[in-house]
């Protein structure tokens, strides 16, 4: 669970850049998730060639397909851009379930890779530190990233993008860093799935995967850091625990997510970080 939490964290970081300081909404990282995925996978199973090789052939090409589809869709703003990035998506999902002969199709495929052993630890520990390691290194760049004049930048348009404009700050610029950056952290993660995982389907590269991104950024808070982290555990742990409940478990977790929305409407982190502040200015 914890090496899970790591994968999805760096996903939810590369969509709290998008979302939570460039203020852009995209339904579709699911595919870009499942791009990395089957990446590592086809070319390991295809034609032999080693994961680490293809997780870091993936990523440029990640930027390049990001930065393609970015430059026509981030036009579009609100609903109309999420509509525009889940047919991106639904498009996706539906090529990897029809090439069955490239993708195993609904059935998905299996990576075949030498077992990972991190100075002599088993695999699962060692993906567990691999992970870590790369939720780690996101949590540095992001926080680089926002630090300099682009993230400044990023965080004038999630404000006002009429007001960033008429400062100079290119616009559509800006918003398209915003997603090539978001759709590299999502491969990354979908190579490091695949390789921990050893197996991948359509569905974990589906428009509900790239529902579940979007939740997992909502909940844990907009421009929170450490909440990309709480909301990427919301959906991997807490179900663990529910599985008791058998049937109404995903109606429960439905219901927790209606109440924590409901009484910390900015999500977990950044509500608590509200609440904590004023407890200290009433004290004071």
């Amino acid at each position: 669970m914890a090496t899970l939490l790591f994968i999805f964290s760096t996903v939810v970081l590369g969509k709290n850049l998008l979302m939570g300081y460039a203020g852009q909404i995209s339904l579709g990282h699911g595919a870009f998730f499942g791009l990395g995925a089957y990446t590592v996978a086809i070319g390991a199973a295809r034609y032999g060639l080693s994961p680490w090789l293809l997780t870091a052939m993936s990523l440029p090409a990640a930027g390049v397909i990001a930065w393609i589809i970015g430059r026509p869709i981030l036009k579009l703003r609100g609903y109309h851009l999420a509509m525009a990035t889940l047919a991106f998506g639904s498009i996706f999902a539906m090529v990897l379930t029809n090439a069955v002969h490239i993708t195993g199709g609904p059935d998905g495929m299996a990576l075949d890779m030498a077992a990972v052993r991190l100075f002599g630890m088993t695999p699962r520990w060692s993906w567990y530190w691999i992970c870590g390691g790369v939720l780690v290194l996101a949590m540095y760049l992001l926080a680089s990233l926002l630090d300099s004049p682009t993230g400044r930048e990023m965080r004038a348009i999630h404000d006002s993008e009429i007001a960033a404009g008429v400062l100079g700050i290119d616009v559509a610029q800006a918003k398209l860093r915003a997603f090539v950056i978001s759709a590299v952290f999502t491969t990354l993660a979908g190579c490091c799935f695949v390789m921990f995982d050893r197996y991948i389907t359509p569905q974990s590269a589906g428009i509900l995967r790239s529902i579940e991104f979007v939740t997992m950024t909502v909940v844990g808070g907009l421009g929170s850091a450490i909440g990309s982290i709480i909301g990427a555990a919301i959906f991997v742990v807490l179900p663990q625990f529910l599985t008791v409940f058998h049937e109404y478990e995903q109606a429960i977790l439905g219901l927790i997510l209606v109440i924590i929305m409901v009484l910390l409407p900015k999500g977990i982190a950044p509500s608590l970080a509200g609440w904590l502040r004023s407890r200290r200015a009433s004290s004071c």
